[in-house]
């Protein structure tokens, strides 16, 4: 286990070295926060819509704070893979899945803690109607946290999932195109998904990508109450297990059958 926490360690401390790309990706990610509120405040003074305007300006800000949570992948593992070089890892005395797990987890947690905190701080300045409204209450914002790290595990197990095929085709480009169509749809991070249907969020809610940001979300505002969250947070952890033994299983087969490219 120390190996791991090491390795977490490591690649939390690499990450910190990138703090100009940190403060761009802030900059970023208000603008393009300020373009969709102002997008779905038109919409709401064409026709209101059921759920309040706070509650969409927050689900935009709390998205776009940890847009560096789903939208991030491991160049260097890429790299390692396409070139071959992957072939040192694999003669490290440990599990290479729990290794690159613990390394894209630490990256994206990192990633999104640099981004998140000045952006939330910002969010809650900005005038009503456009800014964050506060949580539901304190237990809500308490399982909000709970729902955020179990997304987090959630992604990272997606995230793996996506390197191990990338071990079959050497090629990512197109099995990242595809995770991350599917991530941007039914993640809440193009439309919220409280906008939605209600025939469509009964299937939509039950698939791992709204475990990532939209279950934390509703837990937030409170539109998931109370007594509905261990529900919630009982579907994000049972997709968290599922995903992290198909991750397993890709990764012990790719091993088994493995053929090093490069030189």
């Amino acid at each position: 286990m120390s190996a791991y926490i090491s390795a977490f360690r490591m690649r939390w401390k690499m990450e910190l070295q990138y703090r100009g790309a940190a403060l761009g990706g802030i900059i970023c990610q208000i603008f393009f926060g300020l373009v969709l509120v102002a997008i779905y405040r038109a919409l709401y003074l064409g026709k209101p819509q059921s759920m309040p305007l706070s509650a969409i300006t927050t689900y935009v800000w709390l998205q776009q704070a940890f847009f560096r949570m789903i939208f991030s992948s491991d160049p260097e593992l890429m790299d390692k893979i396409r070139t071959g070089s992957i072939a040192y890892d694999l003669c490290r005395p440990l599990q290479l899945y729990g290794y690159y797990y613990a390394t894209i987890m630490a990256q994206k947690l990192m990633g999104s803690l640099l981004r998140a905190a000045p952006m939330l701080i910002f969010a809650a300045l900005l005038p009503e109607g456009w800014g964050i409204a506060l949580p539901a209450s304190l237990p809500a914002l308490g399982l909000a946290a709970c729902g955020v790290a179990l997304g987090l595990l959630c992604v990272s197990a997606l995230e793996n999932i996506v390197m191990g095929l990338t071990f079959r085709t050497l090629d990512f480009r197109g099995t990242q195109a595809l995770f991350n169509m599917l991530m941007m749809t039914f993640s809440g991070n193009i439309l919220p998904l409280t906008l939605f249907p209600d025939s469509w969020q009964r299937v939509i809610t039950l698939l791992p990508y709204a475990q990532l940001l939209d279950t934390p979300i509703r837990l937030y505002t409170g539109e998931y109450p109370i007594a509905r969250a261990p529900e919630a947070l009982l579907i994000q952890a049972l997709w968290t297990a599922a995903l992290i033994a198909l991750g397993l299983l890709i990764w012990r087969q790719n091993q088994r059958r493995l053929v090093v490219q490069g030189g």
